[in-house]
C-alpha cells in the first residue's frame, strides 16, 4: 500500500493522538478503540507484530478501521504515520485466525491483526515502532493512543507444540516396538510376492540358468536401495545352498561394495563360501540408458530364469521388464517409486507395492530394528486413521452446532508455521 497523507483527517488524528480527543468524541459519538494491545508476535522470526483489541458496539460493514504504523518511538506528525491496513470493523477476530487454543492471547471475539512488511513499510527485527488504531467513518475519525512495541526473534515456535508431541508420540511408539520384537517373535502378515522368491530360484536351479538380480538406480542412501540390499541377503543365501548362478550389475560403486559384502556374507551363512564369487556383483556404468542396454544385453544373452527388480526405478524400468519378459523368465519386482508401478505390474509376474519392499525386507532379516520399526509405523498409521475419523465427526458436529468447542481437539492434530 502507499504512504497516505492525512490530510484533513490528520487534523482529528492529530487531537486523538496529543490527547485531546474528548471534543471529537463528542461531535463524532465514536469512540476510540480501547486497551489496544501491541506485542511481538510470538514464534515467529522477529519480522512482525501483533495487535489485539476488544470489540466496540458501534462493529459494522459501514464503520472501517486504520491499522497506523511509524518506525520510532518520539512524537511526530499525522503524516509520518502509514496507513498499512483498512478493513471493516465487524472483521479481523482472532475465532477467524489460525491460533491454536494453547497460542491464542485474548478472547476470540477480540479484534486481531498482524503487522508484516509490505511495500509500503519495512519492519526490521529489533526496532521500535509505533502503532495506532483509528476508527473511520465517513469523513469522522477517531483514533486510539499510541502504543510502541519492538518485534524480536524468538527461540521456540510454541504453535508447533503438537508437532513435537506427535512426534515425540510416534517415536517412542517405534521405540517400544523395538523393544517387543527383540524379546519376542511379532507376527508379520505373508507378501505373496515372497512365496515367488523361492520359486523363481528353484526354476533357475533347475533349468541351469543364472538369476539376475538389480538393486535400483538411487545409492545407498536411498531406504528402497537399502531394502533391496537386504533382500539380495536373502536371495543370495538360497541361490548358494541351490549353486544357483547369481548376478547382481550396479550402477553405483558404492552399492556394489555394500552388495559385495551382504554376497559373501550369505554365502558363507549358507556353509558354501567357496562358491562366492567376488565379480558376482560387477559395477557398469552411472549412466541411466547406457546401464539399461548394457543389462538388456545381459539378459539376451545370459538367458536369466529370474530377473529382479528392487528398488527404486525411473524410466528405464519398463525397457529392462519387457526385455525380461521377452526372454520368458519368472520377474519379481519391488519399488516405492509410485510413477513406475503400472509398468512392473503389467510386465512383472509378482509386484511388491510401495511400503511393501520395505515389509519384505523386514519380514526376511527378521532383525528386530527392522520389525520393530515396520509395526511401530503400522500402529501411528492405524492411529492417524482413527484421527481422521474422529476429527472428520468433530468438524461436522462443530460446524452444524456452530459451536467452537471441537477445535479443543482439532488444534491438536493442526500443522502450524
Amino acid at each position: 500500500m502507499r504512504r497516505k497523507g492525512l490530510g484533513v483527517r490528520g487534523v482529528t488524528l492529530v487531537i486523538a493522538l496529543m490527547g485531546s480527543a474528548a471534543p471529537a468524541l463528542a461531535q463524532l459519538d465514536l469512540a476510540a478503540p480501547q486497551e489496544l494491545r501491541v506485542f511481538d508476535t510470538p514464534s515467529d522470526s522477529g519480522g512482525s507484530l501483533t495487535l489485539i483489541w476488544p470489540p466496540a458496539s458501534y462493529d459494522s460493514e459501514e464503520i472501517v478501521y486504520q491499522v497506523l504504523v511509524k518506525e520510532g518511538s518520539q512524537q511526530a506528525n499525522p503524516s509520518d504515520f502509514t496507513v498499512i491496513e483498512e478493513f471493516p470493523s465487524n472483521t479481523h477476530y482472532i475465532g477467524d485466525s489460525e491460533w491454536t487454543w494453547w497460542t491464542r492471547p485474548a478472547a476470540e471475539d477480540h479484534h486481531h491483526v498482524t503487522v508484516r512488511s509490505g511495500k509500503a513499510f519495512e519492519l526490521k527485527a529489533g526496532g521500535t515502532y509505533s502503532v495506532a488504531v483509528a476508527v473511520v467513518s465517513g469523513d469522522q475519525h477517531v483514533a486510539s493512543e499510541i502504543v510502541h512495541a519492538v518485534p524480536e526473534p524468538n527461540w521456540v515456535n510454541w504453535n508447533q507444540l503438537n508437532n513435537l508431541l506427535l512426534a515425540l508420540l510416534f517415536g517412542g511408539i517405534v521405540f517400544v516396538a523395538i523393544t517387543l520384537a527383540k524379546k519376542r517373535d511379532m507376527f508379520l502378515r505373508r507378501i505373496p510376492g515372497l512365496d515367488a522368491v523361492d520359486e523363481a530360484i528353484g526354476r533357475s536351479t533347475e533349468l541351469g540358468k543364472p538369476i539376475l538380480y538389480l538393486t535400483g538406480a538411487q545409492d545407498m542412501g536411498d531406504p528402497s536401495t537399502i531394502a533391496a540390499a537386504v533382500i539380495l541377503g536373502r536371495v543370495a543365501k538360497r541361490a548358494a545352498a541351490y549353486e544357483t548362478e547369481l548376478m547382481v550389475p550396479h550402477r553405483e560403486p558404492i552399492t556394489m561394495a555394500v552388495c559385495q559384502e551382504i554376497t559373501k556374507q550369505a554365502y558363507m551363512e549358507a556353509g558354501k563360501p567357496d562358491l562366492f564369487k567376488e565379480d558376482s556383483n560387477f559395477f557398469i556404468t552411472s549412466d541411466q540408458f547406457s546401464y539399461t542396454a548394457a543389462v538388456d544385453g545381459i539378459m539376451l544373452r545370459k538367458k536369466p530364469a529370474a530377473n529382479f527388480f528392487m528398488g527404486a526405478y525411473f524410466a528405464e524400468s519398463l525397457l529392462l521388464t519387457e526385455t525380461g519378459a521377452s526372454t520368458g523368465a519368472i520377474q519379481i519386482a519391488g519399488t516405492d517409486s509410485d510413477h513406475q508401478l503400472p509398468f512392473f505390474v503389467t510386465t512383472c509376474d509378482y509386484t511388491l507395492i510401495g511400503e511393501e519392499l520395505y515389509a519384505a525386507s523386514a519380514y526376511l532379516s527378521r532383525e528386530p530394528v527392522q520389525v520393530g520399526t515396520l509395526r511401530g509405523q503400522d500402529i501411528g498409521k492405524a492411529l492417524i486413521l482413527g484421527v481422521l475419523i474422529v476429527g472428520t465427526l468433530l468438524a461436522t458436529v462443530g460446524a452444524a452446532l456452530d459451536t467452537q468447542w471441537p477445535r479443543l481437539f482439532l488444534d491438536i492434530f493442526k500443522d502450524m508455521k
